[in-house]
Parts: structure tokens; sequence; C-alpha cells
């Protein structure tokens, strides 16, 4: 069974709708004491960092994710989910994020741009494999798809498995031991997005 954490903060439908494509039914969680009882959990996100965390917070939901990171479960976070995974984000000063993996986000640095592009990053970009992840099984080297985003991660190469261009190369895509994330929406990126997400129910 997999679970979806809702904490207002999120387009719920459009994950959902993604997994019953691929015939996988998903469940909606708002109970942060129900968590465990879900064989894989996605962290999806839209909107702030810092008011995504107040939300996480108000119930417990942040304590519960990360006990449930603990468990060895697949977890999968999904735009601001997966920036939600790092230790801090300077997006509207300084936030605390969950601290699954070790890193900060921070907004694109405009002056490091080698072409003049505007912020958000927005639209379809490839996605550059890092190394053979299961997550990315079946998929190309190098594939597209849809981001929209104006922050994005920086840490430990180790962790990267997708890096992206634009403007100058950031970090896509993540996987420390069961926890993945990944900045682009899978869920609205065609047949490559749904990929990704038969790729994690089979993790």
């Amino acid at each position: 069974m997999i679970g979806i954490v809702d904490y207002n903060m999120g387009n719920l439908a459009s994950v959902i709708n993604a997994f019953e494509i691929v015939g996988v039914d998903i469940a909606v969680e708002s109970d942060p004491a129900k968590l465990k009882n879900y064989d894989k959990l996605i962290l999806p996100g839209v909107g702030a960092f810092g008011d995504a965390m107040e939300h996480l917070k108000e119930n417990g939901m942040d304590e519960a994710v990360k006990a449930y990171a603990k468990s060895g479960k697949p977890l999968l976070g999904i735009c601001l989910g997966m920036q939600l995974l790092f230790e801090s984000s300077e997006e509207f000063g300084s936030s605390q994020g969950l601290g699954l993996i070790e890193g900060k986000v921070v907004p694109f640095d405009e002056s490091k741009f080698d072409t003049k592009l505007k912020v958000p990053h927005m639209g379809w970009n490839e996605l550059f494999k890092q190394d053979d992840t299961k997550l990315f099984d079946g998929l190309d080297k190098e594939f597209y798809l849809y981001f929209v985003h104006s922050f994005h991660a920086v840490c430990d190469d180790k962790y990267a498995i997708g890096k992206t261009y634009y403007g100058y190369e950031f970090v896509s895509a993540v996987n420390k031991d069961n926890i993945y994330g990944i900045q682009p929406h899978p869920e609205k990126s065609h047949e490559n997005g749904l990929k990704i997400i038969e790729n994690f129910v089979a993790l």
C-alpha cells in the first residue's frame, strides 16, 4: 500500500491520477500516526519551503515522516517535497528542513547563468542520470521531465542520481539509502514520468 502525505501543500490530484494511470491505488494520509502502515510513501509539495515545514509541524507530521524514513521503507519527495528532505533552505530567509539528506536548498544564482534565462525554471528540460539507480530503470541516459521551481538543492555528489542544466548544472534527483527525491514533476511528465512512478512502485 502506497500513501501520499497530505499536509495542505501539494497538488495531490495530479499525483493520484498518475498512479491510477499505471494501475496502482494510492491513499491520501493526513494522520501522522498512520504513516507507518504504508509500504511506500510520497511526500509532495508546491509552494514555499518555510510554509511547508510549518504545515508539517502543525500535527507532528514532520516527525512522522522522519520516523518513516528510518524504517527503511521507500520514501519519495517530489518537487518541494524533495527540497524538504534537506537540512535547510534559503527561501524567504532561512528555514530548517527535515534533515534526512545532508545539504541545503538555494535560489538559482542568475550571476552564474551563461545566458539570460527566466526564473522560475519552468517547462521541459533534460535530466542526466548519474548512476544506474532503479528509480530510472528503462530510461535513457538523458531524458526530459517537466520542471517548475526557483530553488534547487546543493549536496554532496554521492547523493546525486540526476542533474539538470539551466544556466549551470544543478542536482535534480537524489537518493540516500531508502530516501529518494526528484525536483521535476513526474506526474506531469507524460511517459517518462509514469515510468519513474512505475519504478518507484517496484522498489
